[in-house]
């Protein structure tokens, strides 16, 4: 990290909205001689749920890294908190999944080479070997596992097996053309984010921009959300939509449309980084 960046600690809450919880945390954090970034809440009250995210400077903090999380669990337990603790210091460890489609995968690798994701892409995963090239382009390691009906079980244990090895935190389905499996997924909980069109569930199955066309759609889109044992319905990170017109043909749409998987997967990967996101029961809170 450069020495003009500030070492910082984000802290995520989720718990049951109450009196005195802002003042109860921020407390913590000036008895400890933190100061304060930037904070944010939201109150679901059809939840009765309180949600907050709170970034602040370790420079004169008064505990160490390893002490704080243990020191804010009588906190915690006071007020039926779930909380996740980050530190801007850690950079998360990305793996990019892979099939045949390479727009996603170059957008992130070009934001990445360019200093605009502040990640580290230590291995790109893949069930074909057609973006072997890409990966070689950028020097990132590339992993080939074939997967069929026969073998996805064990090639799924030999994949969770070395994101384990290589301390891989965030899985990106870069237009991966494979259903996950629950053993991959209870290994990642919400940290595999996945992109697809947004015609789902209206156009199903193969060529989905074919249909779209077929209907004369006004608007397409792109949603980006975390993978969950129930296929394309997980937390919804990010979404955005695109009018088209009569005038469009079927490969202005899937330009158009890939031009939108592109930069929704980004913004849903920025905030995912950044410890934006909240996610409590299906839904996220996103804060910016």
């Amino acid at each position: 990290m450069p020495e003009f960046m500030l070492d910082t600690a984000t802290l995520l809450i989720h718990c049951p909205d109450r009196p005195g919880l802002v003042h109860d945390v921020t407390g913590f954090i000036s008895s400890h001689k933190g100061n304060i970034i930037d904070l944010q809440q939201h109150i679901d009250p059809d939840q009765d749920a309180f949600f907050m995210r709170l970034e602040w400077s370790l420079e004169n903090f008064t505990l160490e890294k390893s002490e704080i999380y243990d020191r804010l669990q009588p906190m915690a337990r006071r007020h039926e908190m779930q909380m996740r603790l980050h530190f801007s210091s850690q950079r998360k460890r990305i793996a990019l999944f892979v099939t045949k489609e390479n727009h996603c995968l170059y957008d992130l690798l070009a934001r990445h080479e360019a200093g605009d994701l502040p990640v580290d892409i230590p291995l790109i995963v893949a069930n074909h070997d057609t973006l072997r090239p890409a990966a070689e382009r950028f020097g990132i390691p590339f992993h080939h596992f074939p997967i069929t009906k026969d073998n996805k079980i064990a090639q799924e244990a030999a994949q969770i097996e070395l994101l384990k090895k290589e301390r891989i935190d965030t899985v990106v389905l870069a237009r991966y053309m494979q259903i996950i499996s629950p053993a991959m997924i209870a290994a990642f909980p919400n940290q595999i984010l996945n992109i697809h069109h947004s015609f789902l569930p209206a156009f199903v199955g193969a060529k989905p921009y074919h249909q779209a066309h077929a209907r004369g759609v006004k608007i397409i889109g792109a949603t980006s959300h975390y993978v969950t044992a129930d296929l394309d319905e997980g937390p919804i990170i990010h979404q955005d939509v695109m009018r088209v017109s009569h005038e469009d043909t079927v490969q202005d749409l899937v330009r158009l449309g890939r031009d939108l998987e592109k930069t929704v997967l980004a913004k849903a990967l920025w905030w995912h980084v950044r410890d934006q996101v909240l996610v409590f029961k299906n839904k996220t809170v996103v804060f910016d």
